[in-house]
């Protein structure tokens, strides 16, 4: 799970998305991306990683996976 806060902020960035934004459209602190982003929390819920596959069109496999890349 190393690498699942590179990813979030890839997808994120590709989706023309500030962590604000992000964190509106879930529903969410937008300090919590930040932490996230940055590794500093490792914890997201179940809940809040279906919202991220929904959202960004991506496998729970490619952004919990570090063996997995992003397309």
């Amino acid at each position: 799970m190393e690498k699942f806060g590179v990813k979030l902020k890839t997808l994120r960035k590709q989706h023309g998305m500030t962590q604000r934004e992000l964190a509106s459209t879930l529903g969410i602190a937008h300090g919590f991306i930040g932490e996230l982003e940055t590794g500093r929390k490792m914890n997201p819920s179940v809940h809040l990683l279906t919202k991220l596959t929904r959202l960004f069109d991506v496998s729970f496999d490619q952004l919990m996976d570090d063996r997995v890349e992003l397309e």
